[in-house]
This record gives structure tokens, sequence and C-alpha cells, in this order.
């Protein structure tokens, strides 16, 4: 497993709900992902030099334990499989006495960028080491849309949310969707499914489904065809 420490910062809280959002422990999820590649000498210049990308299609996150401001925490992931073009990563987020806080899994796609195509994953695992996965209740990767969505007012996609593929990163989709939860809803899990990237200029249609216990949030082009939909959970 790769490990790095860090600690919660007053940035990355939601003050009104005095706790982690998880958009900003997917943040932390997606950087020690990316911290093991570049210490493996299998970042973005040699993914790059190799015409290749690893695309993310699905998250699932269960949140243990709040998350508040201070926590000295610790972030973890390791692959645990490889099936044809697919490549399957853990996370896990733990405070200073060893209690799981967060864990995740997720789900990519090995690109060959010269087509835009998936491409087996090499049988060196693209350099990576397996280890066993998280013992949890896997969920499947698609998320069934409600039928009573109501459409919220359209939003362009601008340059903050861009990363360094020159589309919306992921977790700026979980961002804006988190943005209508009820003021009193707390997210135990949530569900992602990635279906196509925006890009800046883009607009984006939201389209919202609350009920008693889980909110569905669709974030769709002007033609209704999603780009992600996230489902939280309480």
């Amino acid at each position: 497993m790769y490990l790095f420490n860090s600690r919660v910062r007053y940035s990355e809280m939601n003050h009104q709900k005095n706790t982690m959002d998880p958009s900003s422990i997917i943040n932390y999820f997606q950087d020690c992902s990316t911290f093991q590649s570049e210490d493996l000498n299998l970042g973005l210049s040699y993914l790059q030099k190799k015409n290749r990308i690893w695309l993310l299609t699905g998250w699932q996150l269960q949140i243990k334990s709040p998350i508040h401001l201070g926590d000295q925490i610790t972030i973890g992931t390791w692959p645990y499989d490889f099936k044809g073009f697919y490549g399957y990563r853990n996370f896990i987020m733990k405070n200073d006495r060893e209690e799981v806080l967060a864990v995740a899994n997720s789900i990519w796609v090995y690109i060959d960028t010269t087509t835009n195509r998936p491409t087996k994953v090499p049988d060196d695992h693209a350099g990576y080491t397996l280890e066993p996965p998280y013992p949890m209740e896997y969920a499947d990767r698609k998320i069934n849309l409600p039928d009573n969505l109501v459409s919220q007012p359209k939003f362009k996609v601008i340059k903050s949310n861009i990363d360094s593929y020159n589309h919306v990163n992921n977790g700026q989709y979980i961002k804006m969707a988190e943005e209508y939860l009820p003021d009193t809803f707390i997210t135990r899990e949530m569900r992602v499914e990635y279906r196509k990237q925006a890009v800046l200029d883009d607009t984006i249609v939201p389209m919202i489904c609350c009920q008693k216990n889980n909110c569905v949030v669709v974030l769709s082009d002007q033609e209704n065809k999603p780009y992600a939909i996230i489902e939280f959970i309480q």
C-alpha cells in the first residue's frame, strides 16, 4: 500500500456541517494515487510518452466517521485487479488512532491517446503491484436514473474546473453536485458514474432527485446526455 500523511485543513471543510465533504475526500484519494504513480516513475510524463492515460469511470465512497478540522490523517491506495483494459483501485483514510474514516473503490480504463480507444493493460500491470481488495460490499458501477428528475439552472464549465488533460477534473463534478444537497443531508456513501468528458465552456444542465435517504444529481449536456451521475446516500 502506498501511504502519505496529512492534516485536515480549514479550506477542506464544510463549515456548515463541521465535517469534510466527499469532494475533499476524493481530492485526497486522487492526490494519493497521483503521488504513487509519480514516485514509481509511472506518472503524467511517463504516460504521455507512451500515449496512454488512465481514465476514471466510477467511484464508490464509504464514509465511516466524520472527518474534522485539524485531524491527523493517513491516506493510502493500492491497485487490486486488472482485467482487459480495466484497472481497479482501493483507497483508505485513517486517523492517528488507526481508525478507518473513509474507504473507496475506483474503476479505471486504460486509454490509447492516439486512437482515443481503450487498450489492454500490459502483462506487467502497467508497472503496479497488486494487493488484495479491501473487504467492503462492492456496488455496481452503473447508477439507475430516477424518473422524477428536476432540472436546475444551467451553467458553463470554467477554467478552475479543468485539469491537466484539458477536461473537467473528476472531483469537480462531485463538488458541483454537492451544491444541490439539502443543508441537513449528511453523506455516508457516494457513488459516481462518469459517462463522458466536459471541457472548457461546455454547458452543464443539472437534474436533481432527492428522496428520504438519497440524492441523485445528473450533470448533463444540453441534449440531456450525462457527463456524470452522482448518488449521495445518508
